[in-house]
């Protein structure tokens, strides 16, 4: 994909509708959501606050003037339904601090933070307002890393249930038990061939769970329905999980796309299951812009790798709504490397030929209405941020840039031209000094 550079002429309203912190802010946006079912809100950091904020700000309104019924979360799924179990009322948590406490895995900041804490009080105040399970709000994961937690979830729901069927996947997920350490060392043993892979013995788990469906969901109405599926999407998970493991040593394709299936697949999952349990489904999603838009307007779709952005746009194509999110500089919180500590660092200003570039020369805090009818200069293709969990400043364009054609990689852009760092709830000194200001560049 060769990367053009516009001007900015031809960029304003009705293209561009400011953000001013009022309540009529998302007017715009929310009318032009309807009545669809999945909205999905990215986020070019994992480590922003400003994103995590207007992402609470359009969730708050969808669930309360859209009958949106769920959050959806990139998340691990064992963790997130500790938070869905307490918005519902229904865990010993006493307040969204210990309800998050499950999220220990790095990066543990991207939901271990002041801002998800506000939403989630505010989810369970909100639900509390309910006087009936359906017109409750819940919250999901849709990841897969949780191997071995997904694994002792499913053991302890049938402990609970049918004691005999827990012995059963006590000995099946004991094939795991030839490595220590989670996933990755299970992949890696798998691939030089130190041991069989797992496979077999976590389809059968998947397989003997759904037989007994029908009996474990007649337990006890709604919340046992509930707790099964929580259960059989751990099952799924492990499996899933497992085949992502393993292919993790096989190229960075693969594993990316296994990745997003999974996130796509329990999306619709999800759905289906709230659709019987409380009628129709109406979704939010919070996830990184790289698996939020369609990945068929990137570079990287370009190398085979498919999104959650691009596999629910073909499933559900008139019922959904992505929107990405930019920004052009100030701070992030991230590492430096894989299971390293947060630290704050500042984000380098864009560069020329960039899309945060463009809306930085704009001016100012803003939604970008694309679509169709975008004007040409939002049609790229340009370049466009992408910050994880890892910001290396010293080798900014091949890490954190790519190309797209940002008007059909999303229905619409928020930009935050000047972020701030997400709070940890864990803080520590190396994030409390920030990165010295004598490492921060003039220009790229």
């Amino acid at each position: 994909m060769t990367v053009t550079t516009h001007g900015v002429a031809g960029l304003r309203p009705p293209e561009l509708v400011p953000i001013t912190g009022a309540d009529g802010d998302y007017d715009g946006l929310l009318e032009r959501i309807g009545d669809r079912r999945f909205v999905l809100l990215g986020e070019a950091t994992h480590g922003s606050h400003d994103f995590y904020r207007e992402r609470a700000r359009i969730t708050r309104r969808l669930i309360e003037e859209s009958g949106f019924t769920a959050v959806a979360v990139e998340a691990d799924w064992p963790d997130a339904y500790r938070v869905n179990r307490y918005v519902l009322g229904l865990s010993a948590d006493n307040d969204a601090r210990a309800a998050l406490a499950d999220f220990r895995r790095f990066p543990a900041w991207m939901w271990r933070n002041t801002d998800v804490v506000d939403f989630v009080t505010w989810l369970r105040s909100h639900n509390d307002t309910c006087g009936h399970a359906a017109g409750k709000a819940r919250f999901y994961g849709l990841d897969l890393y949780s191997l071995r937690a997904s694994m002792e979830a499913v053991v302890g729901y049938l402990d609970a249930v049918d004691p005999d069927a827990a012995r059963a996947a006590r000995e099946r997920y004991s094939c795991f038990d030839h490595v220590r350490g989670e996933g990755p060392e299970y992949g890696h043993a798998v691939t030089l061939d130190l041991m069989v892979p797992c496979e077999n013995e976590v389809v059968a788990e998947l397989v003997d769970l759904r037989r007994r469906a029908a009996t474990l969901m007649s337990l006890d109405g709604w919340a046992a329905e509930d707790e099964y599926f929580f259960a059989e999407q751990n099952a799924r998970l492990v499996h899933n999980a497992e085949r992502y493991y393993r292919a993790m040593y096989r190229g960075r394709v693969s594993s990316w796309n296994l990745r997003d299936e999974h996130m796509a697949e329990t999306l619709g999952n999800l759905a289906g299951h709230l659709d019987r349990l409380v009628g129709q489904a109406k979704v939010v999603v919070w996830e990184h812009n790289s698996h939020v838009g369609d990945a068929r307007a990137t570079e990287l779709g370009e190398s085979g790798e498919h999104t959650v952005g691009q596999l629910v746009r073909t499933v559900w194509r008139d019922d959904c709504v992505l929107v990405g999110f930019t920004t052009d500089t100030g701070r992030v919180t991230a590492a430096s490397e894989w299971g390293g500590r947060a630290e704050r660092k500042h984000i380098r200003p864009a560069p020329e030929g960039s899309y945060e570039e463009l809306f930085h020369r704009a001016g100012g805090n803003f939604v970008v209405n694309l679509g169709p009818g975008a004007p040409e200069v939002l049609r790229g293709p340009m370049l466009e941020r992408a910050i994880g969990v890892i910001y290396r400043p010293e080798t900014e364009r091949a890490s954190h840039w790519f190309g797209a054609r940002l008007a059909d990689q999303f229905d619409a852009v928020v930009h935050v031209d000047r972020s701030t760092a997400v709070e940890p709830l864990e803080r520590t000194a190396l994030w409390d000094e920030g990165e010295p200001p004598e490492t921060y560049p003039t220009g790229l």
